[in-house]
């Protein structure tokens, strides 16, 4: 009698490799990588280069002198890794603190869980989070945005849109934000740019729609709310009835901002729609987005940082698994 060989589930094959959604997901990174290398040109290029191969070599001696097992940096993981830490980052990073955070997102990030499969948190934004608390006035220092600039280390910087919205009333750089041609890290500068990628993903159908839906909902809810709530503060304290000064006045709450700026469109499209670190089930995808989208708009508002994706994403993250225990999908064959 042969032997009978069981394998774990699913048994049904798609078609679909993790190298073939790898580079998927890379295919759709283009766009932004593009508009990067118009707006900051060699420094973009050197940061994105130096990401990538640190991030593949580290992954490679990792495997193959202390795990003692092949490589598997031909699937694409830690080369997209590399181009996602690179995406969150200035665009005038030196390259020793790049290489530091290729280390801590392949080293710690991904590889200290057992490598690919058993990480908990999203490995870029894991070098990319340890960076901003290490080295927080080169990870705060953003190029100023120009066409093709051919100066690296020495380029002059600027503020970064989103952080402008809490000084100034310049909803021009709004627009910029969106098309393009603003400061920034270099996946952020383009929100256009992003939505393509998104389009590119769901036409793929490397992912689906809920959690990148569910996390801009959330962010537009909320900010509409304390927008709002803003508003009503500033009529009730100084009596202005004018609706441009009222508007005004409650800026950093606008939804039309927290949409357009920051690195919003990175996360909710590729940090937070990563397979490993996200739940399962549709109705858990929706209520990671929720706690994503709501943490965001208090980091932001309310918190030391401008942004705040990248800490929603991580402790979302650390709740994938318990959103997985209470919300699981249904058997296969079960209405």
């Amino acid at each position: 009698m042969k032997n009978i060989i069981i394998s774990s589930s699913p048994h049904i094959h798609s078609g679909d490799t993790i190298g073939k959604n790898m580079y998927g997901v890379l295919i759709a990174l283009i766009p932004a990588f593009i508009v990067s290398l118009y707006c900051f040109g060699l420094g973009a290029l050197i940061v994105t280069g130096v990401s990538v191969a640190s991030c593949v070599l580290f992954e490679y001696l990792i495997q193959k002198y202390m795990f003692k097992k092949t490589p598997t940096i031909h699937d694409g993981s830690a080369m997209l890794t590399g181009v996602l830490l690179a995406f969150n980052l200035p665009s005038n990073l030196p390259v020793w603190i790049i290489i530091i955070g290729a280390l801590v997102a392949i080293g710690v990030g991904k590889m200290s869980f057992g490598g690919l499969g058993n990480n908990i948190f999203n490995p870029a934004l894991v070098g990319r989070v340890f960076l901003l608390i290490s080295f927080p006035t080169q990870m705060t220092s953003w190029p100023v945005a120009d066409a093709f600039p051919l100066t690296y280390l020495d380029a002059q910087t600027g503020a970064t849109t989103l952080s402008l919205i809490h000084f100034t009333t310049d909803y021009d750089a709004v627009i910029k934000s969106f098309v393009g041609l603003t400061g920034g890290s270099i996946g952020e500068v383009s929100e256009l740019a992003l939505l393509l990628g998104l389009a590119y993903l769901l036409f793929r159908k490397i992912i689906t729609w809920h959690i990148p839906v569910s996390i801009l909902a959330t962010v537009t809810l909320f900010s509409g709310l304390f927008f709002a709530g803003s508003m009503v503060q500033t009529w009730q304290s100084t009596g202005i009835t004018d609706l441009q000064t009222l508007m005004e006045s409650a800026k950093p709450f606008n939804p039309l901002i927290h949409l357009t700026t920051g690195g919003l469109m990175l996360g909710a499209v590729f940090m937070a729609t990563d397979y490993v670190t996200s739940p399962m089930s549709r109705k858990g995808m929706i209520v990671y987005g929720f706690g994503i989208g709501i943490l965001t708009i208090l980091i932001r508002c309310y918190g030391i940082y401008p942004g705040g994706v990248s800490f929603a994403i991580l402790f979302m993250n650390g709740l994938t698994p318990l959103i997985n225990m209470y919300i699981k999908p249904k058997h296969y064959g079960l209405k």
